[in-house]
């Protein structure tokens, strides 16, 4: 899988991700944590959109990470 990213945009999307993948996360304390107002900042509605996230209906609203965005997190290079 080739996915492109361009920098930072890029680290701050595999940090959301491993954020994510850490432990379950509710929708609202993904929001609290990863919204912004900056219109040139858009990590989590742009990790939504390519398919790396996905939110769960129902109360409590579990997010998760697709099988791509699992695939991402993995592929990632190694940690310095």
């Amino acid at each position: 899988m080739q996915t492109t990213m361009t920098e930072p945009a890029s680290a701050l999307t595999l940090q959301l991700l491993e954020w994510i993948s850490d432990r379950p996360r509710t929708y609202a304390e993904v929001l609290d944590a990863w919204h912004t107002s900056c219109p040139r900042l858009t990590i989590l509605e742009d990790a939504s959109i390519a398919g790396l996230i996905d939110c769960a209906a129902g109360n409590g609203r579990a997010v998760s990470l697709t099988p791509k965005g699992k695939a991402l997190l993995e592929a990632r290079p190694p940690q310095r």
